[in-house]
This record gives structure tokens, sequence and C-alpha cells, in this order.
């Protein structure tokens, strides 16, 4: 299995252009980041994880040129801007099949109520066969999915384990009976905000101590903004095993 992490950035605390902030201006590639979105590929099958407003730039750097699924983890914009994007891949390959909650399937089709109409359908637009999951683990072009359910501080949001690997975003909490779902982890890529407590997501402290719960081989943390500092001066700080995530790093499991 080869997991590419797309993007490891967030909407929270994003400068505006022409932002002098320090990280924003580093030389460090690893220190520019787009939106998080994440592809598991397995006997030549494709899924994403999440379609950002960065999916396009993502595919693109990529030359993903087929999909076979995509996972939402929940509705909010910068997982799911880019949903009108999967166009050419419909085009290509015929309907997307995407995997949600009904709760970020009825979102979705207030927001991009002209990609589901069924009535004088705009033409063109892609369409994309909805597979509604509850917290059942399900197959996806073969591959088993384990849908694991967390608190967004305000609303729920779906992470994913498939094999020894698990892709978790947007965590603030994680009820015991869900956190069994994620032991015995070859890999787990986890959001971790900034230094300073958020009210809906995992700050390091928070993160590492889940860490610490959890003891999966090895952790990359995601979903980063500009305030928790450069790369690799905090990479350096964390302990063995975990690591912080970049656009375009590759694990092979």
């Amino acid at each position: 299995m080869k997991i590419t992490i797309l993007g490891t950035g967030t909407s929270q605390g994003i400068p505006v252009i022409g932002s002098d902030h320090p990280v924003c201006k580093s030389a460090d590639s690893r220190d520019k980041r787009l939106r998080v979105s994440a592809m598991i590929e397995l006997n030549g099958k494709r899924i994403v994880i999440d379609c950002g407003p960065d999916f396009r730039q993502q595919m693109l750097k990529h030359n993903v040129d087929q999909l076979h699924a995509v996972l939402f983890t929940h509705e909010h914009a910068d997982h799911t801007a880019g949903l009108d994007d999967l166009r050419p891949f419909f085009f290509r390959q015929g309907e997307i099949n995407c995997h949600m909650t009904s709760r970020v399937h009825l979102a979705l089709q207030e927001r991009f109520s002209y990609m589901f109409a069924t009535v004088n359908k705009y033409p063109g637009v892609a369409d994309l066969t909805v597979q509604e999951f509850e917290n059942e683990s399900f197959k996806v072009a073969g591959i088993e999915i384990t849908p694991v359910l967390a608190d967004h501080g305000f609303i729920p949001v779906h992470g994913f384990r498939a094999g020894n690997f698990a892709y978790m975003t947007d965590v603030k909490t994680i009820e015991d009976k869900e956190k069994q779902k994620l032991k015995n982890l070859d890999v787990l890529v986890l959001n971790m905000l900034r230094v300073k407590e958020h009210k809906t997501h995992l700050n390091l402290e928070e993160a590492l101590e889940l860490v610490r719960e959890l003891k999966p081989k090895r952790t990359y943390f995601t979903h980063i903004s500009h305030h928790l500092g450069f790369h690799e001066e905090v990479e350096k700080n964390l302990p063995d095993g975990v690591f912080l995530a970049y656009d375009n790093l590759e694990i092979n499991l």
C-alpha cells in the first residue's frame, strides 16, 4: 500500500496575501502547505480522502488519471470545495463513487445543488454515485475501509482505517470505543494544528498524548497551521516515531 499525503495545510489562521509571517516566507518546501488530503494506492486502485479547494492542483501534481473513490471526512469547505473538479475524471471514466455520511451528503446537496439535481440537471457536471455510511466498515475497490468516528468540537467527523494505516483529521476528541479501531497501527496520520489550544482541533500536547495512548509505530502530523512554526525546528523536537507530514510525502506500507 502506498499513501501520498497530498496536502497538510489548513484554513485555520491562513495569512493574507503578502503576509510577513516568517513561516509564509520560508524557503523550505515543507513549509508550503495545500489543504489537507491524502491518497491510498493499492493493486492499481486509487482512493482519495477529501477533495478541498486545492484538489485540482493536487491531482495535476501527481498525474492522477483515474480515481476509484473519494472518501469524505466531513462537510467543511476546506475538505469538499473541490467537488466540481471531479468533472474531468467523470468525463474519462464515468460515474464517481463517493462515500460519505448522510449529514455530509445533505450538506453537499445544498451547496452543490446543480450537481445533485434530478430535474434539469446542469449539463456536463459529474455524476456522483453516493454511498452513505454510518460507522460500519465497507469495501472500496476491494479495499476494506473502517470509519472511525471522532468529534470536531461542534460536529462529527470521520477518519478512516485501511489495513494498518489510519487517517484522522479535524479531530478534537475520540471516544474510547472508537480508539480501539486505532490500535496496532503501522502508520497514523493525525491532525495537529498548533501549540496553543484550539476549540475544534488537537494542539501539539493533545496530539502527542493521543499518540502515547494509541502507540502506532509511526505518526505523521497533518492539518498544520503556520502558527506552529518552521517544519525543521518543530520536527527535531518531536519524540521518536513522530514526524511532521509535508505535502507530497509518500509512505509505503
